[in-house]
């Protein structure tokens, strides 16, 4: 706009002052707010609105949903991070430890438990234990977004009750009346005036996909939705991949270019050029026709290759530079974004572990273990709670259970714990000596020390206790029985300071 205001100082020196000065104030006004909020130059293709979560998701949800999947096909560095959620949420499973306050009545509930949890009695499909339902529902919510299951009251097997595993593509989005009066339809579930789902209406498809009839609507208390909410306004679920899909996608096209590149760099090539036609040129014309030139469509070069050239033709080597050294480093670089992007370290989704020492190791572990806890709380809070108390409803109507007064206060029963698998040490003489100096400064329980190694403190106890008394019987000194027998050769009549 210079030559606009050369114009208005030619005609109007105030008026030009006065534009200005305006100019500078604006200037100041702009400076004084966020860089991140200016529209200038270096951020002109940043653009973005302010809408409710479920007007963003709903346009991308299918298309990241859909490319996560193919990534989880196609990528070793996004099953790195899927794999990495696996092992670490789920591992080997959960143990249940009932708390009714009645020992015998907590082990029968936990041996029920233990046999309902097989393939034939809690997947309605017979295909997939407890513990493998589970493991699938923390991979599909981070590639999908999230996993339904839905309640099914069956006969067969040791309980009427059975889980089926639906995929949140199976909500439909065809429905648009509601089934009750006042509420509203969004995304194939039903919600009342305060945004609560009432009820989800699933899609009916053959065993080979294909859609057959119409949806059909299932109350909200026989369907678990396993998703994270990540603000007030979002209604289904989100991939928790859509962070990394970029970079991840990025690290896929750098890996085939480099590959493709040393490739061609390792093959060894000899073209023969010749400087006059084969035949050379008899009574003033050539020997040869343009059948006998050599077409170089679709030719390759391939690792030996000995090939001769037309008379004239000439070739030029593209040599893009070795990229070798560098690609390593790019690698990791976009592996750690990755990582950051799922709150994991490079280690963990790497399983590179050629640049750590113990402090570090741990530290990272440390760190990963906060990221994995809230994803257990998640699945624990949303999905197992809830079908273990179905489980115990359904045990006592079936007659599993004998409890004369469960009706009366059924939360009483409900009361339980789930002790997560163990985790093996990185130093395993650090950790037992940290062990055993928080034990004795009571900073840790037995109890808390046995529940970090995934066991039952009193099974625990118990099994020290049967080898005591097998060790005793033998006249063989070890352990617990060791120290038993010192503490009872000590009179403390005999030595009082003892």
């Amino acid at each position: 706009m210079a030559w606009l205001d050369r114009i208005i100082e030619a005609i109007s020196p105030r008026a030009a002052y006065m534009r200005e000065g305006w100019r500078q104030q604006l200037g100041l006004i702009r400076g004084s707010g966020y860089d991140a909020a200016d529209g200038g130059r270096l951020n002109k293709n940043w653009r973005a609105t302010n809408e409710a979560a479920d007007i963003t998701d709903r346009y991308s949800r299918d298309t990241l949903r859909a490319r996560a999947r193919d990534l989880e096909r196609n990528s070793d560095i996004a099953n790195g991070v899927l794999k990495a959620f696996k092992r670490n949420v789920v591992g080997n499973g959960f143990t249940l430890q009932a708390k009714t306050g009645d020992d015998d009545l907590d082990d029968q509930i936990e041996t029920l438990w233990r046999r309902w949890t097989r393939r034939t009695n809690c997947d309605v499909t017979q295909q997939q234990s407890f513990n493998e339902l589970l493991r699938m529902a923390v991979v599909r919510k981070k590639a999908d977004g999230g996993i339904l299951f839905k309640k099914c009251y069956t006969p067969g097997g040791l309980l009427p009750f059975k889980l089926q595993a639906l995929e949140v593509d199976e909500l439909s989005r065809s429905v648009a009346s509601p089934r009750y009066k006042g509420d509203r339809v969004i995304g194939g579930i039903e919600y009342n005036e305060y945004n609560r789902p009432v009820g989800y209406w699933i899609e009916q498809y053959n065993i080979d996909g294909w859609e057959t009839n119409q949806p059909v609507f299932y109350p909200a208390k026989d369907i678990i939705f396993y998703y994270s909410k990540s603000r007030p306004s979002q209604l289904r679920e989100v991939s928790d991949l859509a962070p990394s899909l970029s970079r991840i996608r990025d690290a896929n096209e750098f890996i085939a270019a480099v590959s493709m590149k040393e490739r061609i760099a390792a093959c060894f090539a000899l073209l023969i050029k010749r400087a006059v036609p084969t035949g050379g040129f008899q009574g003033g014309s050539r020997n040869n026709t343009d059948k006998d030139r050599t077409s170089y469509s679709g030719k390759m070069l391939t690792p030996g290759l000995i090939s001769e050239m037309n008379a004239g033709d000439d070739a030029v080597t593209i040599n893009p530079g070795n990229g070798s050294s560098e690609a390593t480093g790019f690698l990791k670089l976009l592996q750690r974004l990755v990582g950051a992007g799922q709150g994991l370290s490079y280690e963990s989704t790497s399983r590179d572990m050629s640049e750590t020492n113990y402090s570090s190791a741990r530290q990272g572990m440390i760190e990963d273990d906060l990221t994995y806890t809230e994803e257990v709380e998640l699945l624990q809070g949303k999905l197992m709670v809830e079908v273990y108390e179905t489980f115990l409803i359904s045990a006592v109507l079936a007659g599993k259970l004998t409890i004369p007064d469960f009706w009366d206060d059924p939360q009483k029963y409900m009361e339980h714990e789930w002790v997560a698998s163990p985790k093996k040490w990185i130093d395993p003489q650090k950790e037992a000596n940290a062990n055993k100096i928080a034990l004795e400064s009571c900073v840790k329980s037995f109890k808390q020390i046995s529940a970090e190694q995934g066991r039952d403190w009193k099974e625990q106890i118990d099994d020290m206790a049967d080898v005591v008394a097998y060790a005793k019987e033998k006249g063989v000194q070890i352990g617990g029985y060791k120290s038993v027998q010192n503490e009872s050769q000590t009179d403390p009549k005999e030595n009082p300071d003892e």
